[in-house]
């Protein structure tokens, strides 16, 4: 078939590569109306890529922070000063080391959501707050909480907060004449001891501690050892009935081991070992002078 006049033998077209990232890059930089701050993404972002690829990216990172890090504080944010309020039993330094802020760190790139976690993760502090101050400073707001009551268990003490948190002070020799509260659980139900203790009124101060029996009920422990167990149910209304039985017949200051307040309308009282044998002792003596 013979050619038509004028036609060229055609060579077949290639497509074109699409252009790396760099090409862009240097395209976009070339672009009207980009500027330096384009530019300086740019770097970045070839840098970035470039130390990544010969594996150096992680000596950069441990020793300068990240890359993002790295542009805040050369562009002057970079953290100079950490402000602290709200320390009473904590430190400054307690504080700062649970904050975690490197040298490497910058204000823009900072996470005050995880920050605040390892603060509250502390058992002194109830609530903390972080506050970005631009361009350089960081303020950290702490509400600690404060020892309420003391906790027995396993023959350990420990000191507690409101909420039965335990926690640790530095001088705990301090905090002798808080409440003392013993057995499992005990902490988590300080309010209701602290009920009973107001039902004392003029009894409080002989009352040592509360000893929570099986979860369920309350024993008081008195300063003369005498141990009076409560009712599950009426706490409050039958350490009230002490108080009166108290005033009246001064029932704490018989011989006697423990009250028992369990049944409404009725007293049982444990008399020591010692007293139980000699009452004994006397009553066969005196049933057998009378045989």
């Amino acid at each position: 078939m013979a050619l038509r006049a004028g036609a060229a033998h055609r060579r077949p077209r290639l497509r074109r590569a699409p252009p790396s990232l760099l090409a862009r890059g240097l395209a976009l930089l070339t672009a009207r109306g980009s500027g330096a701050a384009v530019a300086l993404a740019l770097i970045a972002a070839v840098g970035c890529y470039g130390v990544t690829l010969d594996g150096r990216y992680a000596a950069f990172v441990a020793s300068q922070g990240t890359i993002p890090d790295f542009l805040a504080r050369t562009a002057g944010f970079g953290i100079k000063g950490i402000a602290i309020s709200g320390l009473h039993e904590l430190s400054n330094r307690e504080i700062l080391a649970a904050a975690d802020i490197g040298h490497a760190d910058s204000l823009p790139f900072l996470d005050v959501t995880k920050l605040r976690a390892r603060l509250v993760a502390l058992p002194l502090v109830k609530d903390a707050s972080v506050s970005k101050l631009y361009p350089n400073r960081v303020m950290i707001e702490i509400a600690e909480r404060q020892p309420f009551a003391l906790w027995q268990k396993d023959g350990a003490v420990k000191i507690i907060a409101a909420d039965g948190m335990p926690i640790t002070v530095p001088d705990a020799a301090h905090f002798t004449d808080l409440p003392l509260v013993v057995g499992d659980g005990a902490n988590a139900r300080i309010g209701e001891y602290l009920a009973l203790l107001k039902a004392a009124g003029s009894l409080r101060p002989r009352i040592r501690a509360g000893m929570l029996i099986a979860e369920r009920r309350w024993t008081l422990k008195m300063t003369n050892g005498v141990e009076v167990a409560l009712p599950e149910l009426g706490a409050p209304a039958a350490v009230a009935e002490l108080v009166k039985l108290q005033q009246r017949h001064g029932v704490l200051d018989k011989d006697i081991v423990s009250l028992d307040l369990r049944f409404p309308g009725r007293l049982i009282a444990r008399l020591p070992d010692a007293t139980r044998a000699r009452l004994d002792a006397e009553a066969s003596t005196a049933k057998g002078s009378q045989t």
